[in-house]
């Protein structure tokens, strides 16, 4: 299954009322079971409980396709660094995309990086401030390429059918490792907050 459509799916299953897309969804993850994360290694979580804490954010908004997603979020972090740099503020943790909305087409999104206080005053443009989501989540690893990132939406996916867990209506890539790197060999929190 395409990156675009099992993230667009677990998207469904993560806000949904448990209609046609989640069969759809289940049907899909089925096929990959419930260990289809590619390369994770031992101790790594895999529908670990954490509590999320309420964190200021520094963060870019965006729209993208389903096509372009990793060129999107490396020129979004840029962006957001050069301001960070710029106004002499130190990020206080790893950058992490929010995704705040998806559709088959493409999806909405935060990229942020969590400071100690907001600054003063923000330029004009698509910066803001805010919060991270906070609360009870599940958090799983992905371990490999941004490409096979959709085996672990799938396993996901499955993971959260099987315990019939119901979760919200947002999720959060946070990268262990650092984005401008490259999409290969990349190390991946997927936080999913639940109800």
């Amino acid at each position: 299954m395409p990156f675009r459509l099992s993230v667009a799916f677990l998207i469904v299953t993560l806000a949904a009322s448990l209609g046609p897309a989640t069969a759809h969804v289940s049907q899909a993850a089925a096929v990959a079971g419930p260990d289809a994360s590619p390369s994770r290694m031992p101790g790594d979580a895999f529908g670990t409980e954490v509590t999320l804490p309420k964190r200021t954010i520094i963060y870019v908004t965006g729209h993208t396709t389903w096509d372009n997603v990793f060129a999107v979020l490396v020129d979004a972090f840029k962006a957001l660094d050069a301001y960070l740099k710029k106004a002499g503020i130190e990020p206080e943790g790893p950058a992490m995309t929010i995704y705040t909305e998806t559709d088959d087409n493409g999806f909405k999104f935060r990229a942020a990086r969590p400071v100690a206080e907001a600054p003063a005053s923000l330029p004009e443009g698509n910066i803001a401030v805010g919060e991270t989501p906070a609360g009870r989540a599940l958090k799983f690893v992905h371990r490999g390429t941004y490409d096979e990132v959709d085996s672990t939406y799938e396993a996901i996916t499955n993971y959260l059918d099987d315990k019939d867990i119901e979760a919200k209506d947002a999720f959060i890539e946070e990268y262990v490792s650092d984005l401008a790197s490259g999409p290969d060999n990349m190390v991946i929190n997927v936080l999913v907050p639940v109800k």
